[in-house]
């Protein structure tokens, strides 16, 4: 197994941050609507293809599958998903004339026989121009029926709702639709003619965009459908994506430093790179969605509802030291009110992203304590240099044990190595940082498709740090993260605190095809203990509170996802000591925690995102809208303020007081994606340093700048107390 190939969050994250090219989007003739779509045919290739994927998933995934009427049932499942998740578009009749399917796709894709996909896809799209046409009908005829006065409500959760038998049921969902866009638009401060210009011209591009598709588009939804059958992290890649995940590692790459993904009609951020433009600009948020993007601070927000991925990309890359504006709906909004944001657009470097150490000062009474922080923002090396037998080449490790060196030397009782929102890197860097902290041994287990398992260990039986250690990760803490801090707790060596972290436990590769490429999986990451890190993560010994929806962000979050399962442990050497003082530590940081103002506040925004979360039903209604979002304003205003008085902290008069400051404010600076030994998605999270407390990740009240990190303070106090425990028992020991 190579384990430095290019990973697929590398490379989506190279799409984003690549130097500007011909944008995909081009301005044609509008469609007239009512147009009937343009049936699509497959092609000739499309059939080698097929034939190719399946053989190869067929014998080479993991998860060893048979073609048969179960996967056919599961992939039209998946299909009718992936076409119309919201069943918004779709009408019963069309689900029942796909029903003739269900047992039939398993003999078509051993044929390579397109037919019955691109039957479907144009019935879909014959649907989506259906419906486009009758905003776009609405906008032009019956405006006066759209008043913000009526105790109508709109159900933005429809994953269960059944189809729609007649095109009367989704004309009275779309007319709901189209009044939310204008009292959203509405209550943004626009002005009623700017409202229907806008959204006529949303509808009338995603309109044009229907009727432009390609049969590689019809051919990719399908295709992506049979390989989710598999798993979320198989992919087949058109030749267009395969060009994009193809830069060349070298480039000088420009852009913002962003993950992105299609969800629905809508892009949304996956994850930020570390110390990217983004990550440091502090304005855009992991699960935000993206619907319209501008040129410099003066130009036109474009809509870009209903896009495309790839186009989305084309309108936000471009060269070092531009602006991008990004009108965004943030994760936390509870009625689709939008903002707009601004990121100076910089270079990718690897340094950017090197550890980074600080010296924690904890006063207890009139002694103060000294912890030694070192934040690893993701697993790097420069492969380059090191081929070149550069003396000075960079890498997680040896970064990493130059710092420690350095808060030796400022005498340091404890170390905290912070993994928040590191989605992973070099594999060979979180085996090689492993065994600074523990002796030659075992550090994570491979088991292939066939089932062979392959041991990977650290060969130096050196050990740079023997002392007391506090592994910080929180969800974003992926891949590569995930296996140094399971080896790490495994070997009983230090303590993990935080959150439960990503669960991406699989390994993917990609293999060209006669038409683009297939990124599959073939492997499978198994702790030391024979836990898999896959779906489950690593459970911290010590929990934090977490504000990010584990039903959004995370391995269990995708469908399909592989299960979490055991193999047999590897041989190691396991150390009792911190198992058996966590109990004792567990109710040292609950005492404390119980009225500390920062988790307080952590707690109670939970609960609040959570109640959010549950209001799926939004008022149509102007005056009940407003009154509801005061509302939801005044309790996580008063939520901070009480964060605030306890702490002696200023009071905020209003939420907009810490946004203002971020709000269209260009930031810019730089990132890079490194190699993980396995392929992770996009999916992967998603990140950087945004810590999970009053300044959180998902994009709520800011503290000041000077404030300090409540997660990262609370980890050097169990760290602190741990070390107590540890002198106590050495002195018991004596005694005896």
């Amino acid at each position: 197994m190579t384990l430095q190939r290019v990973t697929l969050r590398t490379l989506m994250t190279l799409i984003l941050l690549a130097c500007a090219s011909a944008s995909s989007w081009a301005v044609v003739k509008d469609i007239k609507p009512g147009t009937p779509f343009t049936a699509l045919k497959p092609e000739r290739e499309h059939a080698v293809t097929t034939q190719q994927i399946m053989n190869s998933l067929l014998r080479g995934h993991y998860e060893l599958q048979r073609l048969d009427d179960r996967l056919s049932s599961r992939i039209l499942d998946l299909y009718l998903e992936d076409l119309d998740s919201t069943r918004s578009y779709l009408l019963a009749q069309d689900i029942r004339s796909f029903e003739r399917y269900r047992r039939q796709l398993d003999e078509a894709l051993t044929r390579g026989d397109m037919r019955a996909p691109f039957q479907m896809f144009n019935r879909y799209q014959q649907r989506v121009s259906e419906r486009l046409s009758f905003m776009l009908n609405e906008l032009d005829k019956n405006l006066e029926q759209y008043t913000f006065d009526s105790d109508e409500r709109l159900d933005l959760d429809r994953e269960n709702v059944p189809w729609s038998n007649t095109s009367v049921e989704l004309d009275d969902l779309w007319r709901k639709r189209l009044k939310n866009s204008m009292l959203n638009l509405k209550m943004s401060g626009k002005e009623p003619d700017a409202i229907i210009e806008l959204l006529k011209k949303r509808y009338q591009n995603q309109l044009n965009r229907v009727h432009m598709s390609k049969s590689e588009d019809a051919y990719q939804t399908f295709m992506n459908s049979v390989t989710r059958a598999f798993d979320p992290h198989t992919q087949y890649f058109s030749p267009r994506n395969t060009e994009n995940f193809n830069i060349n590692m070298s480039l000088s790459l420009q852009g913002i430093g962003a993950v992105l993904q299609s969800e629905d009609e809508f892009t949304k951020v996956v994850r930020l790179v570390p110390a990217g433009p983004a990550d440091k600009a502090d304005n855009l948020q992991p699960a935000d969605k993206i619907v319209g993007v501008g040129q410099n601070l003066d130009g036109e927000i474009v809509d870009v509802i209903g896009w495309r991925l790839d186009e989305v990309v084309d309108l936000i890359r471009g060269p070092k030291g531009t602006i991008v504006r990004l009108e965004i709906i943030p994760s936390d909004s509870t009625n689709d009110m939008s903002k707009v944001i601004a990121i100076t657009r910089d270079e990718v470097k690897l340094e950017e992203q090197s550890a980074q150490k600080d010296l924690l000062i904890i006063d207890e009474g009139t002694r103060q304590r000294r912890i030694g922080v070192i934040d690893v923002p993701t697993f790097y090396i420069d492969f380059q240099a090191r081929m070149e037998n550069r003396p000075d080449y960079k890498s997680t490790t040896r970064d990493v044990a130059r710092l420690i060196k350095e808060l030796r030397v400022e005498g340091i009782e404890g170390l905290i190595i912070d993994l928040r929102n590191n989605g992973g890197g070099s594999l060979e860097e979180a085996i090689s940082l492993t065994g600074l902290f523990i002796p030659e041994g075992p550090v994570v287990q491979v088991r292939s498709t066939r089932g062979s398992v392959e041991v990977i260990e650290d060969n130096d039986p050196g050990v740079l740090y023997d002392g007391p250690l506090v592994v910080l990760v929180n969800r974003l803490s992926a891949s590569a993260s995930e296996i140094f801090a399971g080896a790490i707790q495994d070997y009983g060596r230090g303590i993990v605190v935080g959150g439960q972290t990503f669960g991406k436990g699989t390994v993917q590769s990609l293999r060209p095809l006669r038409r683009g490429q297939l990124k599959i999986t073939q492997a499978k990451f198994y702790r030391v203990s024979g836990d898999s890190t896959q779906h489950q993560g690593v459970i911290p010994d010590i929990l934090f509170p977490s504000l990010f929806d584990k039903d959004k962000i995370g391995e269990s979050a995708l469908d399909e996802a592989l299960p979490w399962d055991t193999i047999r442990a590897a041989k190691y050497d396991y150390d009792e000591q911190i198992h058996n003082s966590l109990n004792k530590l567990r109710k040292q940081h609950e005492g404390r925690s119980v009225d500390d103002p920062d988790f307080v506040f952590l707690r109670e925004q939970k609960k609040l995102i959570e109640e959010l979360r549950k209001q799926t039903r939004i008022s149509l209604n102007e005056k009940t809208r407003k009154e509801e979002q005061n509302q939801n304003d005044d309790k996580r205003l008063a939520l901070e303020n009480e964060r605030r008085k306890a702490k002696g902290l200023d009071l905020l008069d209003s939420l907009e007081e810490d946004d203002a400051a971020n709000d269209e404010t260009p930031a810019a600076q730089t990132p890079d994606g490194i190699n993980d030994g396995e392929t992770p998605e996009p999916e992967i999270a998603d990140n950087s340093k945004q810590p999970e407390s009053a300044a959180n990740d998902e994009g709520d009240e800011q503290t000041e700048e000077e404030e300090e990190d409540a997660l990262l303070v609370e980890s050097g106090r169990i760290l602190l107390d741990y070390v107590k425990m540890e002198k106590q028992s050495v002195a018991q020991r004596q005694a005896r």
